[in-house]
């Protein structure tokens, strides 16, 4: 029954301070319901949670509303006068792919809750429904609005290098103030790290963007091979040289030559390098006529290249010449932080390239993957996301969806760092002639276990103590004999 007689037919809050500042960035959530009684149990609800909301009596008067913005979640009942909570979800997924839809209805029927999910709801609601697992619901639907947003963000704002870490935030600014050089750059950082991507930044971001980028892992090739790719050859030059050919060099005049894995050069090279480094000219193989070069200079390598000059395997003058600049990536364990952004990135990439839904990860798989060391670094972890787009069963991808061997071996990683550290703990302890270690160590072990637990169900003890195996009886005075905060334990 439609009663808006009685009050307005849209009503919108925002949320008062001090959560006002953690949902700044959120649009409202919009509910729409003829029932003048639900819509009261909605506003009073979100009210209490400091989530901003609009309510709509009609599906029509939030079609109208659409026109001029749209909600970050919209929760709809189906039966309604006039236009259908089904055709409203289907005008919103229309327009607007990534807003969560969250359906209700009073009939709880087999063909309403199918209708709804194949037109791309979120979640079915069935009435009567209890108001905090609605406003949970509606959290978990706020959680993927908002991560949707963070890939959006992500897919077009310049995604070929992401991070919010303070590591990757200094290498930003390396980039910026390098913008307008074209000053030798050396980047070193561990393979898989995305040396090349910033290689191309700064290529990009400098007076010669306009101008070829060209790149060759010089690791890559045999050595005979490497000095034809690099500086060209003249037609007669060696067996198979048919015709005069245009090396890297020359590929790359007015713009940037990127040499990754500078630090695998065979030697009789390093010399040919350090010679157009020192003077910008060169010969082509089989050639004497010299090539004027004027191209910028950004090596790479995974190597301690100090380490191999010492070794006499690199030239100690050819290394000066690279080290103008030096710019160090981070390796991903150093920046776990940029891990959720940069899943959420490579999951959306890989869903694109494959013309399928993006997937995303559970919490639980999230926390997973953030506590992992990655030792292929970015490149792992876009194969890793590549994969589970492919062979992830389900949308929502849990951390057994991960691959066998991927969970084998940071098992047994994670497992060995934790009992290192302890081990290490103990002869700490036992070195400084301490007595009574069994008892303090095993406290805080307990204590950290029961701590998560129960920061994992919300402060429930009962499940608290069923994730960890132990009785009810157990983890009560386990939390009284710990001191833990009585908040905490709930």
């Amino acid at each position: 029954m439609n009663d808006d007689n009685e009050i307005p037919a849209a009503r919108s809050t925002v949320a008062p301070a001090p959560a006002a500042a953690f949902f700044s960035q959120m649009k409202p959530v919009w509910v729409v319901d003829d029932d003048r009684s639900i819509r009261w149990v909605f506003e009073k609800a979100l009210t209490r949670e400091a989530i901003p909301f609009r309510t709509f009596a009609l599906a029509k008067d939030a079609l109208d509303a659409l026109e001029t913005g749209a909600p970050q979640v919209l929760v709809s009942d189906i039966r309604m006068p006039g236009t259908s909570g089904l055709e409203l979800l289907q005008t919103v997924k229309m327009k607007h792919p990534t807003i969560p839809v969250i359906v209700m209805t009073a009939y709880s029927d087999l063909e309403s809750a199918v209708a709804a999910f194949q037109g791309g709801a979120f979640e079915y609601l069935p009435k009567p429904f209890d108001v905090d697992q609605a406003v949970d619901l509606i959290r978990r639907a706020i959680d993927e609005s908002l991560r949707e947003s963070e890939a959006e963000v992500a897919e077009t704002g310049s995604p070929e290098i992401l991070g919010q870490a303070a590591s990757m935030q200094e290498v930003f600014r390396a980039i910026g103030r390098l913008s307008q050089s074209s000053a030798t750059v050396l980047i070193t950082g561990e393979s898989g790290s995305g040396k090349e991507l910033v290689a191309r930044a700064l290529h990009r971001h400098s007076p010669r963007a306009a101008k070829p980028f060209v790149a060759i892992n010089t690791a890559a090739m045999p050595k005979d091979l490497l000095e034809s790719e690099l500086f060209g050859h003249e037609r007669g030059a060696f067996t198979g040289a048919q015709a005069m050919r245009r090396g890297r060099f020359e590929q790359a005049e007015g713009g940037t030559l990127f040499l990754d894995e500078i630090g695998d050069m065979p030697s009789e090279l390093q010399t040919r390098l350090l010679r157009v480094l020192s003077d910008g000219t060169f010969y082509r193989v089989g050639g004497h006529q010299p090539m004027r070069a004027n191209v910028r200079v950004i090596a790479a390598t995974h190597q301690d290249l100090e380490a191999r000059v010492r070794d006499g395997q690199f030239r100690e003058d050819l290394f000066h010449r690279l080290n103008v600049i030096r710019l160090r990536l981070p390796s991903l364990r150093e920046r776990r932080e940029d891990i959720p952004l940069l899943v959420r990135y490579f999951l959306a990439k890989s869903a694109r390239d494959l013309g399928v839904e993006p997937k995303r990860l559970s919490d639980a798989a999230m926390g997973y993957l953030s506590a992992q060391d990655f030792p292929g670094n970015v490149r792992q972890l876009e194969n890793l996301c590549h994969w589970l787009t492919v062979m992830a069963p389900t949308q929502v991808i849990e951390t057994g969806d991960l691959p066998q061997d991927f969970r084998d071996n940071n098992a047994i990683a994670v497992n060995a760092d934790w009992v290192a550290a302890l081990a290490a703990e103990a002869d700490r302890m036992l070195a400084k002639g301490e007595s009574g270690i069994m008892d303090g160590l095993t406290r805080t072990f307990e204590g950290t276990l029961i701590a998560k637990a129960l920061a994992r169900t919300g402060g429930r003890r009962i499940e608290a103590a069923t994730l960890l195996g132990i009785g009810r009886n157990t983890i009560t005075r386990k939390i009284q004999e710990l001191g833990l905060d009585d908040k905490d334990a709930g």
